[in-house]
C-alpha cells in the first residue's frame, strides 16, 4: 500500500469538512463537481443535487423562523389582551369608592375579566367600621398563619385547604391559586388572602409562572388595604 493511499485512508470526514470550511473557493474552482453530487432528499428516497438539497434546508429554516414569528405574534396579542383586562379590572376596583362594595367589585370583576370560575377574598385587622363586611369574616388563625407563610402565590391542587371553603360553590375547586395580600414590599405584614379556584385540576399548577398573580395581588392589596385599622 502506497503512502498516498495511506494518506487518503487517514483523512477523516472532519478533515474534509475543515478543508471545505477554510477553502470557500473550492467549489468555484471545481464548479462541475456540484452538478455531479447527489444527496438523498429528506422527503423521500429520491436523489437530489447539492443545490436542491441546500434549497430544501433553506426552506425548512424559513418555515422554522415563520413558526417562531407566529408564536411571538400570538404571545404579543395575548399579552395585549391580558394588559387590557388588567386595566379594566384595576379601573373597576379604583372606581369602587364605597368600602361596602369594594370586596364584591374586586372579586366579581376579576372573575369576569379573566374567566375565573371561583374567587373569594378575606382580610383581617380591619377598622371597626368595616368589621361586619363579609370579606372581613371567617379567617381562622390557621389560615392567617398559612397566608403569612407564603412568599409568593400558591398554585396547585386543592388539598382540602380551609380557605377553599370561602368559594362557596356547589362544585368543589380541584385546583387553587392563593395570593397573600400585603402592603408595600412582599416582606410586609400579611393582612389577607385572595383565593382563585377552578373545577379543572390543571387550571392552577405548581410549576406555572406567578408574575401575573403577583401583580393581581399587588392591586388587590392596595385596594383592600384601605379597610385596615390605622396604626
Amino acid at each position: 500500500m502506497t503512502s498516498n493511499e495511506n494518506g487518503v485512508q487517514g483523512i477523516t470526514e472532519q478533515d474534509i469538512a475543515n478543508y471545505l470550511a477554510n477553502n470557500p473557493g473550492f467549489f468555484e474552482r471545481q464548479a462541475e463537481l456540484l452538478a455531479t453530487i447527489q444527496l438523498t432528499s429528506p422527503h423521500g428516497q429520491r436523489a437530489v443535487s447539492l443545490q436542491e438539497r441546500q434549497m430544501e434546508m433553506l426552506r425548512e429554516r424559513i418555515k422554522g423562523l415563520e413558526r417562531k414569528i407566529m408564536e411571538m405574534i400570538r404571545a404579543g396579542q395575548e399579552n395585549v389582551m391580558i394588559a387590557e383586562r388588567m386595566h379594566r379590572w384595576t379601573c373597576a376596583v379604583m372606581l369602587a369608592r364605597s368600602a361596602v362594595m369594594l370586596g364584591e367589585v374586586l372579586v366579581a370583576e376579576l372573575k369576569h375579566e379573566f374567566l375565573i370560575p371561583q374567587a373569594a377574598v378575606r382580610v383581617w385587622g380591619v377598622a371597626p367600621a368595616y368589621a361586619h363586611l363579609p370579606w372581613a369574616q371567617g379567617a381562622s388563625e390557621d389560615v392567617k398563619t398559612f397566608a403569612a407563610s407564603l412568599s409568593q402565590p400558591y398554585c396547585g391542587l386543592n388539598a382540602q385547604f380551609e380557605a377553599a371553603q370561602w368559594l362557596g360553590d356547589a362544585t368543589p375547586a380541584q385546583s387553587l391559586a392563593m395570593i397573600p395580600l400585603r402592603l408595600g414590599k412582599s416582606a410586609g405584614e400579611c393582612f389577607g388572602l385572595l383565593v382563585l379556584g377552578s373545577p379543572d385540576a390543571l387550571r392552577y399548577q405548581n410549576d406555572m409562572g406567578t408574575e401575573f398573580l403577583q401583580q393581581v395581588g399587588d392591586i388587590a392589596s392596595a385596594a383592600m388595604g384601605r379597610l385596615l385599622l390605622a396604626e
